[in-house]
């Protein structure tokens, strides 16, 4: 039974783990949301802007009649303990803080968020959501004879993952395999009956884990290897394989340098991918563009494809049933918008993709293909 994968300071937006973060909790449930600065680190700003940030919110609860004096005091400790948590010595591009009362949660972000305090009856989700989408998160799982390796893997990193039993390892005595590299015969090592007993557990094991959080997987190992895991079950069947050996047992930087290049192949073929589509959208009149016209559509439940530009970030203020940039001094300015229409894009089941600064063209960093 794999153990439930809740991420603290990690990228792990399972379907599980959103839904238990979406259900309605005793009020307060506060949203603490705040930049930091990945390119900056220890520059003390980030450690300011948090401080800050939890004494409003902590100034809210007070303002708050709704807030018993018990249930304020629970919800603060949760803010101490958070605040425990956080590791500003290794940010990345925003820290959203989740408490009510009896829990907490941290979650580090490679997306720039809005500096934001919200207390609602559900946690604010969308900056979540929308950071999850644009990492385009995935999994590598590494092969050898003796060890199999888990890698989590996002925007620019691997981090080795230990869940569901990973890493596996085979005890050494059951087989020579230094011996096996001395005589050049290590092929044979992959068509022992005991390598592939181990192979098939990895393939049971990865199985498990795709069905709770799917994402896109890559396998590492020496063709022998790739051939016997193809072989040993069904993971592989859906797999990318690269043929690149010694990853089982190496560290992170050698992991994502072995990886690179094919996830740089596979954003220049996805953008190209939905430059074509918007084109042909334009063809059909299916085609729409812009915060206010994509905001409009996505609330209706018309988008099927959402193209997003990686760095594109926009303020804006509602009037009336339309969208218009945000001046200086304008009142509830919405400054995660974008945001919020991804979110409702994945909600209604479209497909969000998000595309290389200025592959969009006159699309002003966001475009879509309606259903009708």
């Amino acid at each position: 039974m794999i153990p439930p994968y809740r991420a603290v300071m990690e990228h792990a937006l399972s379907p599980a783990t959103l839904a238990e973060l979406r259900r309605p909790r005793p009020y307060p449930a506060v949203s603490v949301l705040t930049p930091t600065h990945r390119r900056q680190r220890g520059n003390g700003q980030d450690q300011v802007r948090l401080r800050n940030a939890l004494t409003e919110a902590r100034r809210r609860l007070e303002s708050d009649p709704a807030v018993t004096r018990e249930r304020r005091a629970d919800v603060e400790a949760q803010l101490d303990r958070a605040l425990a948590e956080v590791d500003l010595s290794h940010p990345e591009d925003g820290l959203v803080i989740f408490a009510a009362p009896g829990e907490h949660q941290v979650w580090s972000l490679a997306r720039p968020v809005p500096e934001r305090v919200v207390l609602a009856d559900t946690f604010l989700t969308r900056n979540l959501v929308s950071a999850h989408a644009a990492e385009r998160p995935f999994w590598v799982l590494s092969l050898s004879a003796d060890r199999v390796t888990l890698w989590n893997g996002g925007a620019g990193r691997v981090v080795e993952e230990h869940w569901g039993g990973f890493p596996l390892t085979r005890a050494r005595e059951n087989f020579d395999a230094e011996r096996l590299m001395r005589i050049g015969d290590q092929p044979s090592t992959f068509r022992d009956e005991g390598t592939r007993r181990f192979l098939r557990e990895a393939d049971t094991a990865m199985s498990r884990i795709l069905r709770q959080a799917p994402r896109p997987l890559y396998l590492t190992g020496e063709q022998a290897a790739l051939s016997l895991m193809e072989e040993a079950g069904t993971v592989a069947r859906h797999a990318v394989p690269i043929r690149r050996g010694g990853l089982a047992h190496a560290g992170p930087e050698a992991v994502w340098q072995a990886i690179r290049p094919v996830l740089e192949e596979e954003s220049r073929k996805n953008a190209a991918s939905v430059v074509r589509d918007l084109t042909s959208a334009r063809g059909r009149r299916a085609y729409a563009a812009g915060v206010d016209e994509l905001w409009q559509s996505a609330r209706d439940g018309r988008v099927r494809l959402l193209a997003v530009e990686e760095n594109y970030r926009t303020t804006v203020r509602e009037t009336g049933d339309h969208l218009e940039p945000a001046r200086p001094g304008d009142p509830d300015v919405r400054d995660d918008i974008v945001d919020e229409i991804v979110e409702r894009c994945l909600e209604t089941g479209a497909d969000v993709r998000f595309v290389p600064d200025g592959t969009l063209g006159d699309a002003d960093g966001i475009a879509g293909v309606l259903r009708y």
